[in-house]
């Protein structure tokens, strides 16, 4: 039963990292109000629900939203990440988004509904039901609801496994990984049961804190590519090694002959990573990796090849390639998460559609800015047609192949934008953007990387020309 009728102009659903980098547009470029809702207790969405020794996968110094920085700026002195640019953990995280949202709500402008669930039909009734008390409210809003759910990135935590369970044996999300200390009896060994960042975060804990690399067992389905965390670095200390990797990048594509040519330059020049030189990786989703981390990974040799399990009995896994014997007594780590990857078989939709904004991605690997930048371009401009155009849909990747697609879509989006006066300059003045404002700080005289910057121009549009051949060659080969 509906109990009341609230009026806003924009209804956001979702308080996660994406529905906040929209917000905090929104609020500082208009003066429009808005109501946010959300089924989780705090603002931060799916970092509520992750294990406490996640990090980001990237720098902090362009996540979040662009009127706050996150984190100081500063270098990890020790540990995996030695020497670039510090990554938050999730506590830091929700306490970020719940400061920015206590700003928010003081203003007046916003109105917060926690532990919430949206229940309209995303058309014409729009309403959301409390948790806690069942109550529903109405919204109203004059513009424009905001779809941040599309994503519904998730973790372990937030649902059971996907392969069956034999009574006794001990299967826990990687959440409980610090609570071992509460437990009687210490396991015998531990399954790491996941390929992805996810299982990469187990691993490494494990390793980190003792375990011997004997008595791990990494379940791995496919073996992944990995993104060289030190080439995507903040700040002109790290200039040559970030654009001279965009500049590379462009280069191998402009020149190659075929994706398999390019996937081998590019871990020829250190851009690509993977963990063993003799499989050849069939999974991408973007994750960033060390040179350190990666060493330490390389450790575990107890790496099964053999599929996803279908279930985990006392005495063997099973798997869709076979089984491998086992025991009860180890604790099976489950790392398979219902994350973005999904959603990378799913056709692309306009972003803007009617009174809804279902933001994706713009950018290549950067949602709070993509969303952000979303969020400028529904406050500046009108037509839907014209939106959609600017922001063009990145499509999200699941195999080595889908790297040269998100290549295609950004830099077409790169030479739309090039076209509107006024973004460059926006995009480079947006902390959440990384590059464009280093770009811009580069001194005429610096040769070096003023050649940097001009290699990249140079090859940009040759490469965006050969992405379709490549890309119809390896549709052919797959086909033949």
């Amino acid at each position: 039963m509906t109990t009341q009728t609230l009026t806003t102009d924009y209804l956001i659903i979702g308080s996660g990292a994406t529905g906040m980098a929209f917000a905090d547009v929104i609020f500082h470029e208009t003066n429009a109000r808005m109501v946010i809702v959300d089924r989780h207790h705090c603002p931060g969405g799916h970092w509520n629900d992750a294990y406490s020794f996640v990090r980001l996968h990237q720098p902090s110094a362009y996540y979040g939203v662009n009127s706050m920085p996150l984190g100081s700026d500063k270098r990890d002195q020790t540990g995996l990440n030695v020497g670039m640019y510090e990554r938050a953990t999730n506590s830091e995280l929700v306490s970020y988004y719940g400061q920015l949202m206590q700003k928010f709500v003081n203003s007046g402008r916003v109105q917060y509904f926690p532990m919430s669930d949206y229940v309209g039909d995303w058309l014409g009734e729009h309403r959301f039901r409390s948790v806690m008390s069942g109550e529903e409210t109405g919204v109203a809003f004059t513009k424009k609801i905001v779809d941040t759910t599309f994503f519904n990135t998730s973790v372990p935590s937030t649902h059971p496994p996907k392969y069956a369970i034999a009574d006794g044996v001990r299967c826990v999300p990687l959440n409980e990984l610090p609570r071992l200390w509460q437990w009687t009896t210490a396991p015998a060994g531990f399954v790491v049961i996941g390929a992805g960042k996810t299982g990469v975060d187990a691993c490494l804990w494990l390793l980190e804190n003792g375990t011997n690399p004997d008595h791990i067992t990494w379940i791995m389905p496919r073996d992944a590519w990995f993104l060289n965390r030190a080439k995507v670095q903040p700040s002109l200390d790290f200039f040559e090694a970030s654009f001279g990797s965009f500049a590379d990048q462009m280069e191998i594509i402009a020149g190659a002959s075929s994706s398999e040519e390019v996937f081998a330059k590019l871990e020829a020049a250190g851009i690509w990573l993977r963990l063993d030189k003799s499989v050849e990786p069939s999974m991408f989703h973007g994750a960033l990796m060390s040179k350190p981390e990666l060493e330490l990974l390389s450790k575990i040799k107890n790496v099964v090849r053999m599929g996803r399990i279908v279930r985990i009995e006392d005495n063997q896994i099973v798997l869709e390639k076979g089984s491998i014997p086992s025991e009860a007594s180890r604790l099976y780590v489950d790392c398979s998460s219902n994350s973005l990857q999904q959603l990378s078989g799913l056709a692309s939709f306009p972003i803007f559609q009617g009174s809804k904004i279902t933001p994706q991605f713009v950018r290549t690997f950067q949602p709070t800015f993509s969303t952000a930048f979303i969020a400028h371009i529904e406050s500046n401009f009108d037509a839907i047609e014209e939106k959609n155009k600017i922001c063009g849909v990145v499509p999200l990747p699941d195999k080595p192949i889908d790297w040269l697609k998100m290549h295609s879509a950004n830099l077409r989006n790169q030479h739309v934008w090039s076209k509107y006066e006024g973004l460059p300059a926006w995009n480079a003045a947006s902390r959440l953007e990384g590059f464009s404002a280093l770009a811009m700080s580069v001194d005429p005289q610096d040769t070096v990387r003023v050649n940097l910057m001009r290699r990249y121009g140079m090859n940009a549009g040759p490469a965006a020309a050969n992405i379709g051949n490549l890309l119809a060659k390896s549709k052919s080969q797959i086909s033949a």
